[in-house]
């Protein structure tokens, strides 16, 4: 038992940054799947595809707008989360991850978000009494969606960067992914491949212009990695209530009590609140962060 432990925490990235419904649902349900599968030839990016349809089936379901629908929607997206941990899962404990199984695993995330809020569009926001309020309601949830997920993925990676004592994951990805890109434009085929990473490539240069307009602010100046990672070990945990995860756990409950109207309101007033005073506590903490030597 003491070894099925030791191996679920090794699958895991950090238990401060993990998201609560990870740690106690998604998590423990997905590393079960990876031990049923774990001698079999399944790959990580085998499971981000399944997951993947799962998702979309779930976007696809909501758009029916009805209970039983709405029942499905939830499995859907419960399973959805399961594989969509399990991939990482299987990637750390196998050591077999790739550059472009991170890349299929976001891609995966951002077409499962835009089945979701479709759905929502088609099913609840087009047969309401209020058609036009509630599809601009569905927009603003997935751009809050969006933002919220980012602010997490931001000051995550950045948190594990000065805990871990690493260069920035960003820029060094951004490297490795260049490089192979060359690699592979010397190589006949895998066009598919091509695509991808050149797609990410341009994406994460556009990234990088962002984050560098920021460069004098307290969010982005050098700190000492010990002390930062004292004053940030609490809020972290925070940002995680704005993380997928939480967001899709947030929409099983609402389908399954059909209230998907409450999904909508509370992420994007509820979220949107929570996340304006995270931002705010975490310019106090970085302004009150030492600096490094």
């Amino acid at each position: 038992m003491s070894g099925w432990i030791s191996q679920f925490n090794s699958s895991l990235k950090s238990i401060e940054v993990e998201e609560v419904f990870d740690l106690i649902v998604y998590r423990p349900l997905a590393f079960l799947f990876v031990k049923i599968i774990y001698r079999t030839n399944l790959t990580p990016n085998q499971i981000t595809f399944v997951s993947m349809i799962f998702g979309i089936w779930a976007g696809v379901a909501i758009a029916f707008n009805s209970k039983t629908a709405f029942i499905i929607a939830a499995l859907s997206i419960l399973l959805y989360d399961v594989l969509d941990c399990s991939d990482g899962q299987l990637a750390r404990l196998k050591h077999n991850g790739t550059h472009l199984g991170r890349i299929l695993d976001g891609f995966a995330d951002y077409i499962v978000s835009i089945a979701a809020y479709v759905g929502i569009g088609i099913g609840f926001a087009s047969n309401s009494e209020s058609p036009t309020f509630w599809w601009t309601m569905t927009a603003l949830a997935g751009i809050s969606n969006a933002v919220q997920s980012g602010l997490l993925d931001y000051y995550r990676t950045k948190y594990l960067d000065h805990k871990l004592n690493r260069t920035s994951i960003l820029e060094e990805e951004l490297q490795q992914f260049k490089l192979e890109y060359e690699q592979l434009k010397k190589i006949s085929g895998r066009s598919i491949e091509k695509i991808i990473i050149n797609i990410y490539l341009h994406y994460s240069l556009i990234q990088s212009k962002i984050i560098s307009t920021n460069k004098n602010t307290s969010s982005s100046k050098n700190f000492d990695r010990t002390d930062y990672v004292k004053k940030n070990k609490k809020i972290i945990h925070f940002w995680t209530y704005l993380g997928p995860t939480t967001q899709w756990s947030f929409l099983i409950i609402t389908c399954l009590i059909g209230r998907i109207d409450i999904y909508l309101l509370g992420l994007v007033i509820a979220g949107n609140l929570l996340a304006v005073i995270m931002f705010t506590v975490q310019y106090l903490i970085d302004r009150n962060t030492l600096g490094a030597k």
